[in-house]
């Protein structure tokens, strides 16, 4: 019990100290987008059962470095991409309900499937650099968390689009 506790105060420690150090979030549509040598960076935090920020904005072809940190107390895993990219984890992970959670051998989805995943274990910090499709601006994507029961309970934001291609109505969560 003693060990979960400090984990838990040390990931909101951390929490604390990234919203702390975190620049200012910039006016919808006008975010200044990341390129390959100026990615621009991105917190993502995972807690049990939400997501900040909500929602997450990107912007189409940026290349940001992402920090996916985790200040909840079970492992999870932050899954950026559209409604098919959402069905495929959902399913995959489905497959392991009652085992422990994260990156298994058991999970996978076909090569296809575009969107990024990233499993972060409790108090840990993920970072990642990802260039974001180009493409993508158009459709409705989400980050969300495909860890057996996660999704059911809520654990989902949409992605809203920023910049020179901003699309007002492609920040809906689709339904699965």
């Amino acid at each position: 019990m003693l060990t979960r506790t400090l984990i838990g105060l040390v990931a909101g420690l951390a929490i604390t100290l990234a919203g702390c150090t975190a620049a200012a979030p910039s006016p919808p549509g006008r975010i200044v987008p990341g390129t390959t040598t100026a990615p621009r960076e991105v917190n993502v935090i995972a807690r049990d059962y939400v997501f900040a920020p909500d929602p997450l904005e990107l912007v189409p072809g940026e290349t940001v470095l992402l920090h996916v940190i985790n200040g909840g107390l079970e492992v999870h895993e932050a899954v950026i991409g559209d409604a098919a990219v959402q069905d495929a984890w959902e399913t995959a992970e489905a497959a392991t309900a009652g085992r422990p959670p994260g990156p298994t051998p058991l999970v996978s989805v076909p090569p296809a499937v575009a969107g990024l995943r990233v499993v972060v274990a409790s108090g840990q910090r993920v970072d990642v650099a990802w260039t974001v499709p180009a493409a993508a601006g158009g459709t409705a994507w989400v980050v969300g968390c495909h860890i057996p029961g996660h999704w059911a309970r809520g654990m989902q934001v949409p992605v809203r689009w920023g910049g020179p291609t901003a699309s007002p109505d492609a920040s809906a969560v689709p339904a699965s």
